[in-house]
């Protein structure tokens, strides 16, 4: 069931998605509500799931993560037991960072980060190319971020 959200909650989040650090005081005093109804409001944005959780993005390559790639992954099979094994083995593997399941000529997308081509190699080799019922793996490697976000827009609340 979509959660009703009214223009509040949305300013709420709008101030979180671009500072998940910020004291609940001082959105309390951008969005000119009390410090207890800002909580309660942050609270239940939690308990209903809309707030996942929080976290701190951090820059790749200040870590040495220096290789982004977008790896494109088709099955040999689609029954009951080939996808769900696929999703709960990758689930497991740190430097995918995301996987989306696809409709197309290939079936999952994977996003994966690592410090270079010879940490991709082994993660191809000793584990995305052993997982049964993988058929083709093509990955293209990023050149370059030109955009990045984690925000969602939202509408009807200023923040």
């Amino acid at each position: 069931m979509l959660y009703q959200m009214d223009a509040l909650d949305i300013r709420i989040l709008n101030l979180l998605q671009d500072d998940a650090m910020l004291p609940v005081a001082d959105i309390a005093e951008k969005i000119s509500s009390s410090k207890s109804v800002c909580w309660r409001r942050i609270q239940r944005l939690q308990d209903e799931g809309i707030i996942k959780s929080r976290v701190a993005l951090l820059d790749n390559n200040k870590i040495g993560m220096n290789i982004t790639l977008f790896t494109q992954v088709k099955m040999t099979a689609h029954g009951r037991k080939v996808l769900p094994n696929f999703i709960e083995i990758i689930k497991d593997i740190p430097q995918i960072m995301e996987c989306h399941t696809l409709m197309g000529n290939v079936d999952f997308l994977l996003k994966i980060v690592v410090k270079d081509i010879q940490e991709y190699q082994d993660l191809w080799w000793h584990h995305l190319s052993q997982i049964e019922g993988v058929q083709e793996i093509n990955s293209t490697i990023a050149m370059s971020t030109e955009k990045h976000t984690t925000k969602i827009l939202l509408n009807g609340g200023e923040s």
